[in-house]
């Protein structure tokens, strides 16, 4: 039976790259994401996310396909991000890789049952994400400042360690080398696959 692997960490941690490692370098299918953000400079459709109107999102929920869906109140408006099931998931044959939050992750569980769902998160030193996040909006056509920000204060709350400790995630994988923390995290995802 697969399970999804579910990559969790604050903003600018590293996930991203992280994701497209794993993807390259393991036998594993990703999920991608919906989102009713806009799509930002070097992002592709069905790559980061599936990028929506509000008006496809309602289809999904009417139609009872939204797994988990959170809303963030940005300076630009609310923005949604979700899990569609939309047909392209098949656990009785492959294992995933998703990209999430811990809200995410608890009704991921929920959904699927917690022993399919394995969350790794990642941690950097908070002063090293800053400096990581301002880059990446300086190379933006518009940066947003602001929203960078926003996140960036938004993840002390939802990644803090009582949630951390809710949600039972103890195990962590400190991104201060690139190159290690892969190799660490797909050691983790091997011995998870033959655990089951």
């Amino acid at each position: 039976m697969g399970k999804i692997f579910c990559l969790m960490g604050k903003s600018s941690s590293g996930k991203d790259t992280i994701y497209k490692h794993l993807l390259e370098e393991m036998d594993l299918k990703r999920v991608v994401l919906y989102t009713t953000r806009p799509i930002r400079e070097n992002e592709q459709e069905g790559v980061e996310y599936h990028f929506c109107t509000s008006e496809e999102e309602e289809a999904f929920e009417k139609a009872g396909k939204i797994i988990e869906k959170r809303t963030y109140q940005t300076i630009h408006g609310p923005w949604d991000y979700f899990t569609v099931d939309d047909g392209s998931m098949d656990l009785k044959a492959w294992d995933y890789l998703m990209i999430g939050t811990l809200e995410a992750y608890e009704s991921l569980c929920t959904y699927y049952t917690k022993d399919k769902i394995v969350p790794i998160y990642i941690e950097v030193e908070d002063g090293i994400r800053l400096s990581r996040a301002l880059e990446r909006e300086r190379q933006q056509k518009e940066p947003k400042y602001e929203e960078m920000c926003r996140r960036f204060l938004g993840d002390a709350k939802d990644f803090s360690e009582e949630r951390l400790q809710e949600c039972e995630i103890s195990k962590r994988f400190q991104n201060e080398n690139l190159e290690k923390t892969v190799e660490a995290v797909k050691d983790y995802i091997l011995e998870m696959r033959q655990g089951s």
